[in-house]
């Protein structure tokens, strides 16, 4: 009878410790992924933030869509576009946010939300590469930038 509870004892022993190693291993398995989806994110975090002011209805304005168009293929990730149409009664307040006096206007941000330059009315793409890859911005190989 001694004999048995001590083989029982041993065997809880034995199996919870096995038990808690393999917790431990998963734990620390899922904890790396964790790290390294959290460093994915990071390192997807776009660089510059493009904000658009316009609205669909005026003409500068819809020649800028097929800019933001090319350059949002063109530096992928690395950009943020953000287009807000003030000219719906929704999208209206950004025009105060950004004291904007006409449209289109383009305001760039840095990763931390500051204004890095903002311009008014068309904006070619060739200006927008310029100014893009001064701030260390690199266009997909392939594209002519």
């Amino acid at each position: 009878m001694k004999r048995s509870v001590l083989l029982v004892i041993l065997f809880c022993i034995i199996f919870g410790s096995f038990s808690y190693s393999q917790k431990k291993k998963t734990a620390t398995k899922q904890k790396s992924a964790a790290t390294v989806k959290d460093t994915s994110a990071i390192a997807s975090k776009p660089v510059v933030t493009f904000i658009e002011l316009g609205s669909v209805n005026c003409i500068p304005c819809k020649a800028m869509q097929k800019v933001m168009k090319a350059v949002e293929e063109k530096y992928g990730s690395q950009l943020k576009i953000i287009f807000y149409d003030v000219w719906k009664q929704e999208q209206e307040h950004y025009a105060q946010e950004y004291k904007i006096r006409l449209i289109p206007t383009q305001v760039f941000l840095d990763v931390n939300g500051k204004e890095l330059m903002r311009h008014e009315g068309f904006f070619p793409e060739k200006d927008i590469d310029a100014f893009l890859m001064s701030k260390g911005l690199t266009p997909k190989p392939g594209d002519k930038g």
